[in-house]
């Protein structure tokens, strides 16, 4: 990036749910340490990847196989001058003893503190494990509140690069259902902090997945599954192929304090097309992805006229697939299908499915099947595909008759 030359180059991953022998979680974790390296090599200049932040959810149920096999990975994927930075949360107390046994395992097994203060090229790195379930007691929001202000107190337009498991409640996406608040209060006072947080399993191209308001905040992701943060969708919030998940946050600094950050696909083995820039972390007003100016101006979604939708109708359900729509600059989230009447035009059936946009190769139709119709009867499709920001398309819609 033009007069962009990091001096600070890390990774941030989280959800990987290693099993207790090895699984397709493994050799993305495996992947992804490879492709970090690849990443840092190919840069002009910087060619450092100065420390690897797990964010939680690492072992599947924390059992001592599990950290061995994650150890192991980290021995042999990544360079001795690579910070290992890790940090515990639910799933690594759902072993033998509960949390007590998850950190006594977790201690021993990586010779680490679940709470950690490092400081990497003069760069602050805060992050604090989970000692409620997923959430934080008063003595971790005390540590957190001490940690910062001495992070901030070194140099307060600095950013402060802070790591918990769950996402901050009502940050990025994911948050709805996968969010805490412990924190929320102190860390509104540090408007330099760009957060890391998993939990939710939410894919990181969302461009719901930047937050900005008080502060930053990002979510890493997973290596195992996604989940989704939306409700209303006919599967749930588990999107279709949702195993076809592998993927981290690439994050650079520069001398100035500017901050790049890079989602990265481990399947594909490329970055997403979007980067998103920080360069004045401690301002507010200058904040890029607010939710304000994302719903002020949002992307505009819409079909170009030429989409074919082709449709095989039965006695009672039909399969379509249609082409995707576009959006120039973002992605289309997803669409709503209405199937009327012919006769007279009311609804028999309406549902919302997802375009597919989290898979680095995304694809280029979209194919629903509709089940609960009636026989010999004639209907009108209509297909309205919508982003993320409340903006829907003009829909476009198709005849077609059942058997």
């Amino acid at each position: 990036m033009e007069n962009f030359n990091p001096i600070l180059r890390f990774v941030a991953v989280s959800d990987i749910h290693y099993k207790s022998e090895r699984t397709a979680e493994t050799e993305r974790m495996e992947k992804a340490m490879q492709a970090a390296y690849r990443f840092a090599d190919n840069h002009p200049t910087y060619k450092n990847l100065d420390a690897v932040v797990v964010v939680g959810d690492f072992a599947n149920s924390g059992e001592q196989v599990q950290m061995d096999l994650f150890k192991e990975t980290l021995q042999n994927f990544t360079k001795e001058e690579t910070k290992k930075i890790m940090l515990i949360s639910s799933h690594e107390f759902h072993g033998t003893g509960g949390m007590e046994g998850g950190y006594e395992r977790f201690e021993k097994t990586f010779g680490q503190k679940g709470d950690q203060h490092n400081v990497i090229n003069g760069f602050h790195f805060v992050s604090v494990s989970s000692n409620n379930g997923a959430g934080f007691q008063e003595d971790k929001v005390e540590y957190m509140a001490e940690e910062l202000a001495k992070a901030a107190a070194d140099d307060p337009k600095k950013p402060i690069f802070v790591f918990q498991h769950p996402h901050i409640q009502s940050t990025v996406y994911g948050s709805c259902l996968w969010g805490e608040s412990d924190f929320t209060a102190v860390m509104m006072n540090y408007p330099q902090i760009i957060d890391f947080s998993g939990h939710s399993h939410a894919p990181i191209n969302d461009p719901r997945s930047i937050h900005q308001q008080h502060f930053t905040s990002l979510g890493t992701g997973t290596l195992s599954y996604f989940e989704l943060d939306e409700f209303d969708k006919i599967y749930s919030t588990f999107p279709p192929e949702k195993e076809k998940a592998a993927q981290m946050t690439i994050v650079e600094a520069d001398a100035e304090g500017r901050v790049r950050i890079y989602p990265y696909d481990v399947i594909t083995d490329r970055p997403f097309p979007r980067v998103w820039k920080i360069d004045t972390p401690y301002d507010p007003d200058s904040f890029l992805y607010t939710e304000a100016k994302h719903y002020a101006a949002p992307e505009k979604v819409y079909f170009t006229g030429n989409e074919k939708i082709e449709i095989e109708a039965d006695e009672n359900e039909c399969t379509v697939t249609f082409d995707q729509a576009k959006c120039d600059d973002e992605y289309v989230n997803g669409y709503e299908l209405t199937v009327r009447r012919k006769s007279d035009g009311l609804i028999e059936r309406h549902l919302s499915v997802w375009s597919g946009y989290y898979f680095n190769d995304m694809p280029e139709t979209v194919t629903q099947k509709i089940e609960n119709l009636k026989e010999d009867t004639e209907y009108i499709l209509e297909i309205k595909a919508y982003g993320f920001w409340k903006n829907y398309s003009e829909k476009i819609t198709k005849e077609f008759k059942t058997k």
